[in-house]
């Protein structure tokens, strides 16, 4: 499929903008345009803070600015308590970020999640990836009360529900309905590895327009998993966004691979990291190989980037990468102003110079 060009008198001054929605789309955001016009997408994801603080949100978006097409804003991710995705989507998009609101079946029943659906497109939020919830006993709070009233696949379905039926799972109306980008994830690496795309397809089914997985670091093990899914036609339902990361050192591969249900890192990947003079600088090369040939794979449509703790690489990994093919994802017109300008008398001092 040839990209089509982004249209600029359509897009507005930020990436978080609300844009006139397009024929065939469900949304106002840009990410959606990317990913429909046939471009290659990357996606990344921000840390949330234990604090209050909106700059420290900001002061984490400016890192992927420029550089990805959406900012997932996690929710309670391990099970640990930290600012709401609720609360960050409001702070990134006032701010003109284009954000990915995550919501967790775990903490809300579906009163609560319906509210939190309306406030967040109400924002100008375009679109939600839609999670079950790591289980309360990995987290910082093991005595928490789950609640579960859904799962990923209701959850979907209750978002499509809302935004296509206009109403609410009572059956109440809704009378502006939520205009979402519906996404979830899933695990290619986690066994049983064959019931994968099964719960794939239930997920597609329920109204899954993309997916985002798990850490990939076993390219013949993702090309297995795509296989299937381009057979059964599921990647023409959907775009398929393939996780990826940085990973600092031997010492925590290995903790992910023991710890992290799914996450599959090859004994080659880890020898590699062991014998690398930088191991971080070795992590990020890997990183960027990934990038590079889950490109090539039949039926991915983008990355989803993970950086923990080394945010302000991705801008840089991206760029190496080369997966964007020249396309410039839109930059945040606060970030533009509030950039320090250029000092005019060094400017022409080194104009001056003699070469």
């Amino acid at each position: 499929m040839t990209a089509e060009p982004l249209d600029v008198e359509l897009v507005g001054t930020n990436p978080g903008d609300p844009l006139p929605r397009l024929p065939g789309h469900v949304s106002h955001g840009r990410f959606e345009r990317v990913l429909r016009a046939g471009h290659f997408a990357v996606t990344s994801e921000i840390a949330p803070p234990d604090s209050a603080d909106p700059k420290e949100i900001m002061r984490r978006a400016e890192m992927f600015d420029g550089a990805v097409d959406a900012v997932n804003a996690t929710d309670g991710s391990g099970a640990n308590c930290h600012l709401s995705s609720v609360g960050m989507c409001a702070i990134m998009t006032r701010n003109g970020i284009s954000p990915i609101a995550q919501i967790s079946c775990r903490d809300r029943n579906r009163i609560a999640i319906q509210g939190d659906v309306l406030g967040i497109a109400a924002m100008g939020v375009g679109n939600v990836l839609c999670l079950s919830g790591d289980d309360v006993s990995v987290g910082d709070h093991p005595e928490a009360k789950p609640v579960f009233d859904l799962d990923s696949v209701s959850l979907i379905a209750a978002i499509r529900t809302m935004r296509d039926e206009s109403k609410f799972l009572s059956g109440r109306k809704i009378d502006i309905p939520p205009s979402l980008f519906i996404g979830s994830t899933i695990n290619p690496f986690a066994p049983p590895i064959n019931n994968r795309v099964d719960q794939l397809t239930k997920k597609i089914n329920a109204g899954a327009e993309f997916i985002q997985t798990q850490y990939c670091f076993d390219i013949s093990m993702l090309k297995s998993f795509m296989k299937r899914a381009v057979d059964m036609g599921l990647t023409e339902q959907a775009f398929m966004l393939i996780g990826t990361g940085t990973l600092p050192s031997a010492a925590t591969a290995r903790w992910l691979r023991t710890h992290i249900p799914g996450v599959h890192i090859p004994d080659e990947i880890i020898k590699r990291l062991e014998s690398a003079e930088k191991p971080k600088l070795e992590g990020r090369k890997i990183c960027i190989e990934m990038m590079q040939q889950l490109k090539e794979v039949e039926g991915v449509k983008g990355v989803h980037l993970m950086a923990y703790r080394q945010e302000k690489h991705v801008r840089s990994i991206v760029q190496k990468s080369g997966v964007l093919g020249g396309r410039k994802p839109w930059r945040s017109e606060r970030f533009n102003l509030t950039r320090k300008k250029p000092n005019p008398k060094k400017l022409s001092s080194k104009s001056g110079k003699k070469t």
